[in-house]
């Protein structure tokens, strides 16, 4: 590893939406902002297949597409992008250490967007069907499922309030849970309960995700009888939660009990010139548009601690 120490003003960490646009406004004001892309350049948004809900994209963009806009603007302005992913970072000493697999850096201020990764059924047929069937996200990819059948995996808040927003599009959205008891809030029950489009399949897991071009078809098991069956349906949505990237943070900044950075209103860690943007510190609306306003937020607010530092 290189023992050269480059000190920059501002280092972003993350290439999603709220990375790159950090790493805009900050390039606009005249920080030259180094962005380390880490192992996936545009985030989850990028894996999507079309974001139909981005403003000034009326016939919807692509995902990876969109992250190429996002990537282009910042560097036109002259945001870096170090094609390196940071392994360790020192929170203790200022300015702030990097290590990459390559290099170290010092940042007098760090902007994290290390994004969050939902979490996966594990199951065969689910990498080869995302984005053709399988998805993680309703708001993003309910749209495509008009008049087609859907199933939903999970029995919290977020698979039920998905659920119900999926029926807006499919005509049938089944909720697949493995115990016989949700544990989303009685309001959230009532009104899936309530819903004609909703039907629940207890104690039952999905084993399988088959089909050629598209989600077709899957298999389904009891967890308490091990009978099997299957079902034919268009999607699959995944709501089992999600998990922040925050592994290099842990021990040295606040993280709530499921391990998300915590911010102020102004996206400010406890740690001065330390901030955090998008669903690294988001575990409410995850959505592209939200996550480009954190980022830009945080870099302003970087902006501003620079100045008066």
């Amino acid at each position: 590893m290189s023992e050269e120490k480059i000190i920059e003003d501002v280092i972003i960490l993350g290439t999603g939406p709220a990375g790159l646009t950090a790493a805009l406004y900050a390039a606009r004001a005249d920080l030259h902002p180094l962005v380390l892309t880490g192992t996936e350049v545009g985030g989850q948004a990028a894996l999507t297949d079309r974001i139909e809900n981005y403003p000034g994209f009326p016939e919807g963009v692509g995902g990876t597409e969109l992250a190429e806009l996002f990537q282009k603007n910042a560097e036109r302005f002259g945001a870096r992008l170090e094609y390196d992913a940071a392994t360790e970072v020192n929170l203790s000493q200022s300015p702030y250490l990097v290590k990459t697999y390559s290099k170290k850096f010092l940042a007098k201020t760090l902007i994290l967007t290390t994004g969050a990764r939902s979490n996966k059924l594990g199951i065969p047929g689910e990498n080869e069907f995302r984005g053709r069937g399988v998805s993680y996200c309703a708001t993003c990819d309910g749209w495509f499922f008009k008049e087609k059948k859907v199933a939903v995996v999970g029995g919290g808040d977020s698979a039920l309030e998905e659920a119900i927003f999926l029926t807006r599009y499919a005509t049938a959205v089944t909720l697949i849970h493995r115990r016989d008891t949700l544990r989303a809030g009685a309001i959230l029950q009532k009104r899936a309960n309530d819903n004609p489009r909703i039907r629940f399949v207890w104690d039952t897991v999905i084993t399988d995700i088959e089909g050629v071009d598209g989600v077709a078809k899957i298999r389904l098991k009891n967890v308490k009888d091990s009978k099997e069956s299957e079902m034919d349906i268009d999607g699959v949505f995944v709501f089992i939660g999600h998990t922040p990237n925050t592994e290099l943070f842990q021990s040295q900044l606040e993280l709530d009990e499921k391990g998300y950075i915590v911010v102020d209103n102004r996206f400010r860690t406890k740690i001065p010139g330390v901030f955090a943007a998008g669903e690294v510190c988001d575990p409410h609306y995850r959505q592209v548009v939200t996550s480009a306003g954190m980022g830009a937020a945080a870099a302003i607010e970087a902006t501003r601690f620079l100045e008066n530092n």
